[in-house]
């Protein structure tokens, strides 16, 4: 036997050991922790990245060391996702994007050692510089001959989590903003800077004071305000607190206009709702990445809160859609770019519609009608913001969960209240006309609508229990609301009006 082969078995062995011994670990440490004493420490990480030092699991885990992120695998695969993203956009649009909308979550760090962060960095055309010790201590220009690209922009919203436990990432990516904008650099070669000098004569002319213009027209990381956290755009669709897409994106903005750099922590004001308006203006691709099959897009509303929020705010400030991707890194070798449509369509087909998933979710009873009804819920809140979603996949629901004698006498047996949500919404779809329904799908929603509304009656006597009926308002309809949203409404007037006296004399112009 070759030693090579040999040494893949030992690995194979060790590996088996650890796994057997993560259930002892599991509950030792649950009842150790229970009982108030010690538990042993261990590494965090996922093993789909090779990180077996995770195992035996049970312990009480610890993060990382923030500087060590991106790492060099990392930086690799940042620099190849990177360059699919500007080759299929380049493709699709016949030019390189200007500014690409990154969403980033805490778990680039924690399981993915900085894979998106770096593709971030490559866009701008930085790398991360590493000591001895593989720490990252800064960024170093690329120069236009090696990068052989012009330098793209990005609009950088980050999570709650990111802005407070890493704020190494807030720093590398500000660093690196500014070092390519004071770049001596052919504007047409250097998108960041050609849209700093466009952004800060814009806010000066609207009045902001030269240090704040100056600061918000090279911010490039948003976030919600210090001790906040989420993307607002899911509360608004659960509640049915939304008329058109601009209250949808206005909301987005109300809870992201606020800028994270070296020197700003969060500040709100009107003027950072104007910047972030600026840089939605020149955004032409929305990107994620997705590095596990732990979860999905419909797995949890702040998929589309953050990611469909800010592809709704690109739409109502452009008035057409972006391009709006994930970068799919589950294969770190064989990375490949899917458009979100083709994500949702995957992960519906493969979960909701899924006849072996849904008879799994049956083993679970009331939780797993909760799941999948919260799923259908999710896939909504994607359609109300990205109108991703096609009519047939629509139909196919209405006819596997309501249409489906077994199916709808699950949910109304283990939980009524999910069977509740799910035609109610979708009545909502329709209603609205993000959804137009066959016929057929049409007559089964109805049908199941009256079914469960008759059977709740019966409970209303025990409890409170959620009527039929949806009562639409919107931040213009509360004065408070009102208020609280008047810069983020502002900020969209003020664009708006502004992209229409520039396509006026563009027009005039010939260009």
């Amino acid at each position: 036997m070759k030693p090579e082969t040999l040494e893949a078995f030992r690995k194979a062995l060790v590996l088996a050991r650890l796994y057997r011994s993560s259930g002892r670990y599991e509950i030792g440490g649950l009842l150790a922790g229970l009982s108030g004493g010690y538990v042993e420490p261990g590494p965090s990480g996922s093993l789909t990245r090779g990180k077996i030092d995770v195992l035996p699991t049970g312990r009480n885990f610890y993060a990382i060391d923030p500087t060590s992120v991106p790492t060099r695998a990392a930086w690799r695969l940042g620099v190849e996702t990177a360059r699919q993203l500007l080759e299929e956009t380049r493709r699709r649009l016949g030019r390189y994007p200007e500014t690409v909308g990154e969403i980033l979550w805490s778990i680039d760090a924690y399981k993915a050692d900085g894979e998106q962060l770096a593709r971030i960095l490559y866009l701008l055309g930085v790398r991360p510089v590493w000591d001895a010790s593989g720490r990252v201590r800064g960024v170093e220009v690329i120069p236009l001959r090696e990068l052989g690209r012009p330098r793209i922009d990005v609009a950088v919203r980050i999570s709650g989590i990111v802005r407070d436990t890493l704020p190494n990432y807030i720093s590398l990516i500000d660093e690196a903003v500014e070092k390519v904008v004071a770049l001596d650099e052919p504007p047409e070669l250097n998108y960041p800077r050609r849209h700093y000098f466009e952004f800060l004569e814009r806010l000066r002319e609207s009045g902001i004071a030269e240090d704040e213009a100056r600061e918000l027209a090279r911010a490039r990381v948003w976030s919600a305000p210090p001790g906040a956290y989420g993307a607002g755009v899911n509360y608004a669709v659960f509640a049915s607190a939304w008329r058109s897409e601009e209250d949808l994106a206005r909301t987005w903005l109300q809870w992201s206009a606020y800028p994270y750099t070296r020197r700003l922590r969060g500040e709100a004001s009107p003027a950072a709702a104007r910047a972030l308006v600026l840089q939605a203006s020149r955004i032409d691709v929305v990107a994620r990445n997705h590095m596990s099959d732990e979860h999905d897009p419909t797995n949890c509303c702040c998929y589309f809160a953050y990611q469909g929020g800010m592809h709704v705010l690109v739409k109502t400030v452009r008035g057409r859609d972006p391009l709006n991707f994930v970068v799919d890194t589950r294969e770190p070798l064989r990375p490949r770019l899917r458009e979100m449509r083709d994500e949702l369509l995957r992960v519906t087909y493969a979960k909701i519609l899924n006849p072996r998933w849904i008879e799994a979710m049956k083993r679970h009873g009331y939780r797993g009608a909760a799941e999948a009804m919260k799923k259908i819920q999710n896939l909504y809140g994607w359609h109300a913001t990205t109108r991703a979603v096609p009519d047939r996949v629509w139909d196919q629901i209405v006819l596997t969960y309501l249409g489906d004698e077994d199916n709808r006498r699950w949910l109304r047996e283990s939980n009524p209240y999910a069977l509740e949500e799910i035609t109610r919404r979708l009545l909502e779809a329709a209603e609205r006309g993000l959804w137009r329904p066959s016929p057929e799908a049409l007559r089964v929603l109805q049908r199941a609508r009256i079914e469960v509304e008759s059977l709740l009656e019966g409970e209303v006597s025990s409890g409170m229990a959620q009527a039929g009926e949806v009562w639409v308002y919107t931040s213009s309809d509360i004065p408070a609301w009102t208020e609280a949203s008047r810069a983020a409404g502002e900020a969209l007037k003020w664009i708006r009006a502004s992209l229409k006296l520039a396509r006026k004399v563009s027009g005039a112009y010939g260009r």
